[in-house]
């Protein structure tokens, strides 16, 4: 490619008249006389598009190639780019350099007024940026790509709204998160109430956003309506992978008008992908909902599930959060080594991300010790748990964690430290309830 961008176009005519053995008299057509082929091959003369549409046919290349040394038009070139990048960043496990390339892609967007690759550009750096962890940036960008025309829509560019969606709940404003999925969810409602796909995904991320914003009781009837409107969904990653490896390759052989082909591909079939995700998510939060209940039944058969839909995936977060419940279902069983071997797993899956979560697991962690007789364990970890859930607004499950600690404290027979955390845990709840019911004025 860099040598076709090197050459003129009297430089590539030439090239291209050599390699296929013709004279310039052989290549000449009316109107375009050997002598004007001469003095565009020498450079001293810039050849009419009239000229070029009949050169190219006879040297077996399209008019742009001749032209630019591209098959394809400039706006195709930005859309295979962006589409390698944005696969780049949702398939490979190493995305370094693709904020660069994505840069660039969106000052040479700008500069050329082609908005839509611009949008395109800032939607890559901003799935780049909450990836990193930089979800201020990821708002910033995401909020900016939402107000270009033409905007993203809700039914093709539903992982848009997702992402947006968790970078406010991290940023501390899942209400936001909670009102624009309800906006997505009644435009795709309207547009198509057919569109079970469209309806079940928003559905279940309308339903994470209620459980930040503490409305779990709306969260379960929304989730549930979810599931009940999935009807299974395969997971086509083998093949997603296959149309990318085949563009990649394309682009190496010098077809990119195949790689564009086999990126639309890609994309379209990765989109189906996140249908199977989503379901599993739906199954996870159900797990969540239904081990902060106590119906440890019921949650088993929905982490089960989770586990078949989401492990194939490799999903950092995702497998943190699974592990995280498993652990919570343990400790309902009272399994004291399986809680503190799948809290383990969840810790060291999540990192230093998402305090928040980390207080859950925690509590979690506390639990499992707690069943295995490490009580001064035990309580130091359900201290932390506690301290993280009140930090970040988690106030159902502070309770939770707050409960199990008072009854530790009262089976020592630290009475007075017991009544302390029950009191404690009682404002926590008062919290959580004052949510719920501000969200329901909503």
């Amino acid at each position: 490619m860099s040598s076709n961008q090197a050459e003129t176009i009297g430089q590539r005519l030439r090239r291209l008249r050599l390699d296929r053995g013709l004279s310039q008299r052989e290549l000449s057509a009316p109107g375009v006389s050997y002598a004007y082929i001469s003095r565009i091959e020498a450079g001293t003369r810039q050849p009419s598009v009239k000229a070029l549409r009949k050169l190219a046919p006879k040297l077996g290349v399209s008019t742009e190639y001749l032209e630019t040394g591209s098959a394809i038009a400039a706006e195709q070139q930005r859309e295979l780019e962006l589409g390698d990048a944005e696969l780049q960043l949702r398939l490979s496990k190493d995305s370094s350099g693709s904020g660069r390339t994505l840069s660039d892609l969106l000052s040479s967007s700008l500069e050329a007024g082609d908005f839509a690759s611009a949008a395109r550009a800032r939607i890559a750096l901003g799935m780049l940026a909450a990836q990193e962890g930089r979800h201020d940036e990821a708002v910033r960008l995401l909020e900016e790509a939402m107000e270009t025309e033409p905007s993203p829509h809700p039914t093709t560019r539903p992982d848009v709204f997702a992402t947006l969606g968790q970078s406010y709940a991290l940023i501390g404003k899942p209400r936001q998160a909670v009102e624009m999925f309800e906006r997505c969810l009644e435009q795709v409602r309207t547009e198509d109430d057919e569109n079970v796909i469209g309806l079940v995904r928003f559905g279940i991320y309308l339903s994470y956003a209620l459980v930040d914003a503490g409305d779990i009781s709306r969260a379960h009837e929304v989730v549930q309506e979810a599931i009940q409107r999935a009807d299974g969904f395969d997971d086509p990653y083998t093949q997603v992978r296959l149309h990318w490896s085949v563009a990649r390759l394309a682009v190496l052989q010098g077809r990119p008008s195949g790689a564009l082909e086999n990126i639309r591909r890609a994309i379209a079939l990765l989109e189906a992908t996140e249908d199977t995700v989503q379901l599993g998510r739906a199954h996870l939060l159900c797990g969540f909902i239904m081990n902060t209940e106590g119906k440890t039944t019921d949650a088993g058969k929905h982490l089960e599930l989770a586990e078949r839909l989401l492990t194939s995936r490799h999903d950092t977060n995702d497998l943190a959060s699974l592990r995280a419940e498993q652990a919570k279902h343990a400790a309902l069983l009272g399994k004291g080594d399986e809680t503190v071997k799948r809290a383990q797993e969840a810790l060291d899956l999540l990192g230093d991300e998402d305090p928040g979560e980390r207080g859950g697991i925690l509590a979690a962690m506390a639990q499992g010790h707690a069943l295995q007789g490490d009580t001064t364990r035990a309580e130091r970890e359900f201290a932390e748990a506690i301290g993280l859930l009140e930090g970040n607004g988690r106030w159902r499950v502070a309770e939770l964690a707050a409960r199990s600690l008072a009854k530790l404290l009262a089976k020592a027979n630290r009475k007075d430290d017991a009544a302390a955390m029950d009191a404690r845990a009682d404002r926590f709840a008062a919290r959580a309830g004052a949510l719920t019911e501000a969200a329901a004025t909503k």
